[in-house]
């Protein structure tokens, strides 16, 4: 159990201490889909659900939702975040809604989880908005698409 960082030696779960590691700017981009019906996609556009103008709420709550990291995901660091941008856009054709955050820190510890979970926080954000028309949505494809530094160095997937 040593070899992970956030378990003791008798595999206790442990905060992992950053204390000796480098202050340096860290970006993270997360990236995630939801399909819906073609239903939903026109009722989004026309503004026509009751509970809103869904991409709108979407990316406030998946702002909110990064601020809020350290206190959704356990041993999670609470760090302070000098941007984060949450961007929706709509797929008519293929009939989902691609979500992409960007969050940016300069401190001791990378800000993936809070671009992660910005994507998440949204998606559900939009499930929750618009169940009520289509129940079959399905929310897909979450993943960590940039990454940059601290000692791991970068990472680039797609």
């Amino acid at each position: 159990m040593s070899d992970f960082t956030h378990f003791t030696k008798d595999g206790d779960a442990q905060m992992v201490d950053i204390s000796a590691k480098n202050v340096t700017r860290r970006i993270a981009i997360a990236k995630g889909h939801i399909s819906v019906s073609k239903e939903t996609i026109d009722k989004i556009i026309a503004r026509g659900l009751k509970k809103g103008d869904v991409l709108s709420v979407a990316q406030l709550a998946g702002i909110m939702g990064a601020k809020q990291t350290s206190q959704l995901i356990p041993l999670c660091h609470p760090i302070p975040l000098s941007k984060i941008e949450v961007n929706l856009h709509l797929k008519s054709n293929l009939q989902l809604i691609e979500i992409q955050s960007e969050c940016h820190s300069t401190g001791q510890t990378g800000v993936e989880m809070e671009a992660l979970t910005a994507v998440s926080i949204a998606a559900l954000t939009i499930y929750d908005m618009c169940k009520s028309i289509d129940k079959s949505m399905q929310i897909t494809d979450i993943r960590l698409t940039h990454k940059s530094g601290g000692k791991s160095g970068d990472f680039n997937g797609s």
